[in-house]
C-alpha cells in the first residue's frame, strides 16, 4: 500500500464537457490534485473509449459516424506488427492524435509543485463489454481476445504512468470502470468469478498506485476488500447511504491507508440547483459520523479522504456552467473542511 495522504484535497473526474481545451486544462489544474481532462465534445478521439484504441489489432474508428468498430480476422493479422513493435513505448503511448489534451497538460510549467499529478484510463471490462464484434458480441466474451486486452490494456497504463511520472514524482492513474456496476448481474455473459479473477491480475500488473474510478453503484465489498486498492474513487452523492453500510471493509480499507475519494458536488444542472455549500458540506459530515459511530475514527476518515464532483455530466444544457460551479463548491467545501479539522 502507498502512502498517499487525504487531508480533504480536491481532484476531479476525467470526462469534461468542454470544447477549449486550454479552458479545460486551466480548470484541471485548480484542483490539489490536477488531471489531464477527457474532451469528447472537442474531438471523438478525446473519448475514453477511443483514446484506449490506438494500435489496437483488429480496431478502426469511423469518425464520420462516431464509433469503433472490430474485426476479428484484422485482430489476428494484425497481431504480428503488434508484438514487433511491443517494446517501443512510442507505439503504446498516446500520440497527440488521439489526445492533443493529453499532450498539453505534459507541457504546463510546474507540475511537479502539485502534491500530485493524475491520469486515467479506461478500463478492461467496460471497454470490453462495451466494443462488439460484426455479430454484437462483447469482445471479452472471447478468450483470446480478452487475454490480449488485459496485456494490452495493462502495458497502455503503465507507459501513461511513466509520462506523469516523470513530471511528479507522486503521479499515479486510476483506472476508469463504469461497466462493473453491471459486471456481476445475471444477464452478462461473464462469469463474476472469472471476471474478479481477471480483474484482480489486472490491477497487479499496473505499476504506481492502484486506483478504481466509477460512479455506479457495484459490489462494493469486492473494490474494498478483493483488490488491494490504494484509491477508490466513488460518487457518494448518490450511492452515499449504500456504500457507508460497508463499515467493516470500509474500516480494513482505510486502515491500511487507502484513500477514498468522495465524489460530493453535483454536476447535473437540477441538482446542483437544489443544493448549497452547506448541505453538501452536512451531506458528507453526516456520512461521516455515521461511520464514526460505527468504529471508524472521524480522523481516519479525514486523513485518508480527498474530495471531487460526484460525477463526469456531458448533457447540461448551459455548456460548462454547472460542471465549472461543481469544481468551485468543491473547492470551497475543501477550504471549510481543512479549516474546521486543522488539516494541512
Amino acid at each position: 500500500m502507498t502512502a498517499l495522504v487525504g487531508n480533504c484535497m480536491t481532484t476531479a473526474m476525467g470526462v469534461m464537457p468542454h470544447t477549449d481545451y486550454e479552458k479545460a486544462l486551466d480548470l484541471a489544474l485548480t484542483m490539489d490534485i490536477p488531471f489531464w481532462p477527457q474532451l469528447p465534445k472537442v474531438s471523438f478521439y478525446e473519448d475514453m473509449y477511443v483514446q484506449i484504441t490506438e494500435n489496437f489489432p483488429g480496431i478502426t474508428v469511423d469518425m464520420g459516424a462516431q464509433k469503433i468498430f472490430f474485426d476479428l480476422d484484422n485482430f489476428y493479422n494484425g497481431l504480428e506488427e503488434y508484438f514487433e513493435n511491443i517494446d517501443n513505448p512510442d507505439y503504446l503511448s498516446i500520440t497527440p492524435d488521439y489526445s492533443a489534451v493529453y499532450h498539453g497538460f505534459l507541457k504546463r510549467p510546474s507540475l511537479d509543485k502539485y502534491y500530485a499529478i493524475r491520469g486515467q484510463q479506461i478500463g478492461p471490462i467496460s471497454f470490453g463489454m462495451k466494443i462488439t464484434d460484426k455479430d454484437k458480441k462483447p469482445i471479452i466474451y472471447n478468450d483470446e481476445v480478452k487475454q490480449f486486452l488485459y496485456d494490452f490494456m495493462a502495458r497502455k497504463f503503465n507507459i501513461q504512468f511513466r509520462q506523469l511520472r516523470e513530471r511528479n514524482s507522486n503521479a499515479f492513474v486510476w483506472v476508469d470502470e463504469p461497466g462493473l456496476q453491471i459486471l456481476f448481474g445475471s444477464f452478462t455473459g461473464y462469469a463474476s468469478n472469472v471476471a474478479k479473477k481477471d480483474f484482480h491480475k489486472f490491477l497487479q500488473d499496473l505499476e504506481g498506485p492502484k486506483g478504481v474510478h466509477l460512479c455506479g453503484n457495484p459490489d462494493w465489498s469486492f473494490l474494498l476488500e478483493d483488490l488491494d486498492l490504494d484509491i477508490l474513487s466513488v460518487d457518494v452523492f448518490a450511492n452515499g447511504p449504500i456504500f457507508t453500510k460497508y463499515t467493516g471493509q470500509l474500516k480494513a480499507f482505510l486502515e491500511r491507508g487507502g484513500i477514498l475519494s468522495w465524489g460530493i458536488a453535483p454536476t447535473l444542472t437540477e441538482e446542483l440547483e437544489a443544493e448549497s455549500l452547506d448541505s453538501l458540506q452536512t451531506r458528507l459530515e453526516d456520512m461521516w459520523n455515521y461511520l464514526d459511530t460505527r468504529g471508524i475514527d472521524k480522523r481516519l476518515v479525514l486523513k485518508q479522504a480527498w474530495l471531487a464532483p460526484a460525477r463526469c455530466c456531458l448533457v447540461n444544457t448551459d455548456g460548462t456552467g454547472s460542471v465549472e460551479k461543481s469544481f468551485a463548491i468543491v473547492r470551497e467545501l475543501s477550504a471549510r473542511l481543512k479549516d474546521k479539522y486543522g488539516l494541512d
